[in-house]
């Protein structure tokens, strides 16, 4: 049986750190928003799970997953669900809980990069709040940025496995999902991200060694993997790339 994401089509997203799991899992998926509304499937076939005034559990915003019968949203919660069937975290609780604890970390950058053109609000355009939204990049590129991505440079240095992964000695879905963050990074920011990579050598490497996993290359190179671009939650303005 196939997992269903449910993901806002157009876009990477939050649903990418998802996708990129299943990828390099090579788990079998439909990415539903995305299939044909012929085939029952579609927007259309997500909303009407997104807005089931019946759900016992409904999830509040994509993504979501759907395993059989069993519904299950938020990023983080997602991958914690997902990783010990696709072997992407160790087995005990605490590689576990701290696989996780990396994970949100990640979504935190993750808001705060979004939240650079949407300070205000996300019901606002970003021309409607530019002024804010430059202040709160200047802050991003020049504290947080750095603080986010030494962090994860010091976790990896200080692996007592060694620094080829964030967690003990073997791949796991944070490695992936701080691929996709310095991924999100490099395009929203090139210029504040290239000057703070240039001090973090290990988590640059880990990048590299997971673009070239055959699964995760093969996926880059094909037509699922959808491009960044100024819907979503990293978008290149370059007035906002402060260094």
């Amino acid at each position: 049986m196939s997992y269903e994401l449910h993901y806002w089509p157009g876009i990477p997203g939050r649903g990418e750190f998802v996708r990129l799991a299943l990828e390099a899992a090579g788990a079998p998926y439909i990415d539903v928003a995305r299939e044909s509304v012929t085939r029952g499937r579609g927007l259309p076939a997500m909303m009407q799970l997104l807005q089931d005034r019946q759900a016992r559990h409904p999830p509040l915003a994509p993504p979501f997953l759907k395993d059989g019968d069993f519904v299950i949203a938020q990023t983080s919660a997602i991958l914690q669900y997902l990783a010990p069937t696709l072997k992407l975290v160790g087995r005990n609780e605490q590689s576990r809980s701290w696989t996780l604890q990396i994970q949100l970390t990640i979504a935190d950058m993750v808001s705060e990069a979004h939240d650079t053109h949407h300070p205000v609000g996300v019901g606002l355009h970003y021309e409607e709040q530019l002024p804010e939204a430059l202040r709160r990049a200047t802050g991003f590129c020049r504290e947080r940025l750095p603080k986010y991505l030494h962090w994860f440079e010091h976790i990896v240095a200080h692996n007592p496995a060694g620094p080829r992964h964030l967690v003990a000695g073997k791949l796991s879905y944070a490695d992936l999902s701080l691929f996709q963050l310095i991924e999100g990074l490099r395009y929203a920011f090139p210029r504040a991200t290239a000057q703070v990579l240039a001090g973090t050598p290990h988590i640059v490497a880990l990048h590299e060694r997971v673009s070239e996993l055959p699964r995760v290359a093969a996926y880059l190179a094909s037509p699922r993997r959808l491009g960044f671009n100024e819907q979503g939650i990293f978008r290149r303005y370059p007035e906002l790339d402060i260094v």
